[in-house]
């Protein structure tokens, strides 16, 4: 028997309000052991349940690694920490096949023994550090979540998450990510520095006898779950609509917007608009509600667009940031169509 209209949307406001709840009990685990960074949190909870991944940026120090393992430790994931270097190969990341034995040594085989990348939330720390050969083999994990050794193909359990840092300052001794790997990271986040308040709590919390540690509020089927809800999540067509004209703003030649002409070189790619609307529809069930509004999709563009807008010689020249020529676009672009 069909359902009515009426049981559809009491279902509907069901699956809205456990997903919010189950959010609700995650972040005041994540909150026992990371202090303040709300935003940030937010960001790298949003990149999980889009199924995808961040990029992390900020200087040593400010609990990124912890951020994590944290997470990790609220979800019950299998956990790997990578710390990228210069001399790192792929096989160091991926795995490598070695020769085996029985034991006694009649019959040799190849086995495929698994890198740090065949756990569930990955961290590459530093991954600017690594040769573009070692970062390159991170690009079919990230989009196709699984490798490929020699001929044969392994997929990767699910839910599959990478978070990746890169310390803004040091220039030495890095490999910038190129813009095809780039494009790969659902949201890229900026982490900042803590205020007087939140230092204060830091040391309170660093400097004691008393361990904090987040314990499990989410299981791997919940997580699954959840990212399925997020796609089945409707938009409506004038907030589709004003993305696409986002999207299409960004690109020098076909904007009004005079920054755009005079400093970008090349505007975001389609993956650009697909993480601002699926990030849109995570904030929208977030907050509780059914559907994403232009407000969510504002607030969602920056981390979305900030790594796909490229500027050219003069922008960079003129030290403009990107998320200056971002935040012209919104302020400037009309929420309809004429």
């Amino acid at each position: 028997m069909a359902k009515t209209k009426d049981e559809e949307t009491k279902g509907a406001r069901e699956e809205v309000a456990h997903f919010q709840k189950l959010i609700g009990n995650l972040r005041e685990e994540v909150a026992k052991v990371i202090v303040g960074n709300r935003e940030v949190v937010d960001g790298v909870l949003t990149c999980m349940f889009a199924g995808s991944h961040a990029l992390l940026e900020g200087v040593p120090g400010l609990g990124k690694t912890l951020l994590v393992r944290t997470i990790a430790d609220a979800l019950s994931l299998d956990f790997a920490r990578i710390q990228f270097t210069p001399d790192m190969m792929p096989a160091d990341i991926i795995g490598t096949t070695v020769i085996s034995d029985d034991g006694g040594g009649a019959q040799r085989s190849l086995v495929f023994r698994k890198g740090p990348l065949f756990a569930n939330i990955v961290l590459a720390d530093e991954i600017n550090r690594a040769t573009p050969k070692t970062q390159s083999a991170l690009l079919e994990a990230m989009q196709e979540q699984r490798v490929t050794v020699s001929t044969k193909t392994y997929e990767l359990d699910k839910p599959f998450f990478v978070l990746a840092t890169q310390n803004p300052l040091e220039s030495e001794g890095t490999y910038p990510l190129p813009e095809a790997q780039l494009d790969r990271f659902f949201f890229k986040l900026h982490v900042p520095f803590p205020g007087r308040e939140e230092l204060h709590q830091i040391l309170s919390r660093t400097t004691g006898s008393e361990s904090h540690r987040a314990t499990q509020a989410l299981t791997k089927d919940q997580i699954l779950e959840m990212q399925k809800l997020v796609r089945e999540v409707p938009v409506a067509q004038h907030v589709q609509d004003y993305v696409v004209r986002l999207l299409q703003a960004t690109h020098p030649e076909s904007t009004t917007f005079d920054s755009v002409k005079r400093f970008v070189k090349f505007g975001s790619s389609p993956r650009g608009a697909q993480a601002i609307l699926l990030a849109s529809k995570i904030r929208a069930l977030m907050d509780g509600r059914f559907a994403p509004s232009i407000e969510d999709v504002k607030v969602s563009s920056l981390p979305a667009l900030r790594h796909r807008v490229l500027l050219n010689f003069e922008g960079e020249a003129e030290g403009i940031k990107t998320d200056e020529v971002l935040s012209a676009i919104l302020k400037g672009l009309p929420e309809s169509a004429k």
